[in-house]
Parts: C-alpha cells; structure tokens; sequence
C-alpha cells in the first residue's frame, strides 16, 4: 500500500505576508481615522495652560465650521487647484500624445521623459522657498524686467490676490505634470497598433485619432488623474504655507482648507479639526464618486446602453 502524500496548502503564506501591511494600516490609519470622527463631536481645546474637555457637544463643532470663513477657504482651495489643474492635464495629454505618436519619430525620448519628470523630485518645500526668493520685490525676476526696461519699478507679486495665486498654480503644476505626462504615455501605449492603422486607413485626421480613438481608451486613467488631483488639491498645504508665511496673504486669499485646519491644531483646538477633517472626507468622497460615475458611466462598446434597452424592452413586454 502506498502511503497518500499530505497535500501542502500555500494559502497561509499569503495571509503572511499581506499580515504586515494589515497592522500598519491599523495602527497607524484605521485607529487614527475612528479617533479623529470621536474627537469631532468633542468639545476639546486648549485655553492656556488649562485643557477644556474633552466634553461632548454632538453636532456643534460641526454648525461652528459652517458659519466660519470654512466656505471662503474652500473656495480658495478650488481656485488655487483648477489653475494648477487644468494646464497641467492639457499639457500632459499634448506631451503624451506627442511623444507616443510613430510617426513622428522623435529621438531622445527617454531623456525627455527624465527631464520632463524632475520637477516631480524637488520638494515642495523646496520649490516654494525658490518661487519665493525669485518673485520678492528685489528678487532675480525683478531685476532681470527692469534691466530689460520692460518695467520701470519691481512688481510686488506676492502682494497681488492674482500674482500670489499664480504663483502657487505655477508651482503645483510644474511639479506634477510631468507624473501625469508619464502616466498618460503609459496609457496611451498600452492603447492597440492596430487601432490606430485602421485610423489611418480610414483617413481620420490627428485631431479626429486624438478626440474619438486616443481620449476615449485611456478614460479609466484620466478617470485616475482627475481623482487622485482632487484629492491633492484638497490637501494643499506646503507650497502656500511657505509662499505666504502661513497667513494666506494677501487678506487670506491663498488659505486653503488644510491651512485652516492647521491652524486648529496649533491652537490645540482638536475638536474643530477633527469636525473639519470629517468634512473633508466627504467632500473627497462625493467629489470623487461624481468623478467616477461621469467618466465611467458608460462602457465605450455599449454594453451598458444595450442592458438598458433589453430592462426596458422585458417591462414593455411585461
């Protein structure tokens, strides 16, 4: 009789070696996230050297917010975002179309790849520390118009609601459209040859190849871009915090959200900040859910438009 060798389940070893990141997430995400909804419905603050709470008060952090400047900051944080935003996709799409079309045989694509994605390597802090010095008053930008007679006295660029605004939508996309570029080239090339030579056998035109065949077959990846941007815009933080000195000069046009947020947990006022993350969870996730459901609401081969019409064509026929 020959003995029946044990079967060796690998299955265990899986759980193993996702175990850690499971802990990590706990530990350091999950705990944290369920403690800051808690403190949002506390009264807990710091007056001092005396602590008030912390006190539960229900919805009162949250009625506090609303009637604050919460809704001026948000509109500032729109603001900042969509002028950083909307160059940079349209930037990254031309460069990515560009570079991935063969009939242009362009050389040196991998350098230009490189020097395209630097800016995505310096630190914000960094770069705001850099914006600043060369857009002061006596800074090189200055000098360098004056010198050309251009202009006859320094322009004070971080004076101005439009100047210190573009600065900071400057910075934004310089520092992330050459990581859209790229990820966008990666879409486009995974995007089938064949597609694009019966494009050219049925005569279409670059801009009618880019509208209807190029647009349409990366939209889960600008589907991405667009959320992960949301989210990133909501959280601008460093790059107006350093160019402005924290304050969101000037008259407070450059405070974004996590600014003001910042600004409660310096004054040691968690329960506010924890009200006012809440609320940027929301609002992340219903901007994003919108994102989603516009850009794939519907399959490009119609699927999705053919089950409506066979639910529609059972109920008439019920």
């Amino acid at each position: 009789m020959k003995k029946k060798r044990k079967s060796v389940s690998y299955a265990k070893w899986g759980y193993i070696f996702i175990l850690p990141f499971f802990i990590c997430f706990l530990i350091f995400s999950l705990i944290p996230l369920i403690d800051t909804v808690r403190y949002s419905f506390f009264e807990y603050y710091r007056s001092g050297i005396k602590e008030i709470g912390p006190d539960f008060i229900g919805m009162q952090n949250y009625i506090s917010l609303l009637g604050s400047d919460m809704l001026k900051y948000a509109g500032n944080t729109l603001i900042l975002w969509v002028i950083g935003f909307i160059p940079q996709i349209v930037v990254a799409l031309l460069l990515a179309n560009w570079f991935t079309d063969i009939r242009l045989k362009i050389r040196g694509k991998q350098f230009f790849k490189v020097v395209i994605y630097l800016p995505n390597l310096i630190m914000a802090s960094a770069f705001a520390m850099l914006f600043f010095a060369m857009f002061s008053t006596n800074g090189p930008i200055n000098s360098i118009m004056i010198s050309l007679g251009w202009i006859s006295k320094p322009i004070d660029f971080l004076g101005s609601v439009i100047g210190t605004r573009s600065l900071i939508g400057l910075m934004n996309f310089l520092m992330w459209f050459g990581n859209t570029t790229i990820m966008l080239m990666a879409a486009i090339m995974g995007i089938s040859p064949d597609i694009f030579e019966a494009c050219e056998l049925d005569g279409c035109t670059g801009i009618q190849r880019f509208f209807y065949i190029t647009l349409p077959q990366i939209r889960p990846i600008l589907a991405y871009t667009l959320i992960t941007s949301i989210i990133g815009g909501l959280q601008m933080f460093d790059v107006p915090q350093i160019l402005t000195n924290g304050q969101g000069n000037p008259d407070r046009t450059s405070m974004t959200l996590i600014m003001f947020l910042n600004s409660h947990l310096e004054s040691r006022n968690y329960g506010m900040a924890g009200a006012l993350s809440v609320y940027l969870f929301i609002v992340s996730g219903i901007l994003c859910f919108f994102v989603y459901r516009i850009t794939n609401g519907s399959s490009d081969d119609g699927t999705k438009a053919e089950k409506k019409k066979l639910r529609k064509t059972r109920k008439g026929g019920r």
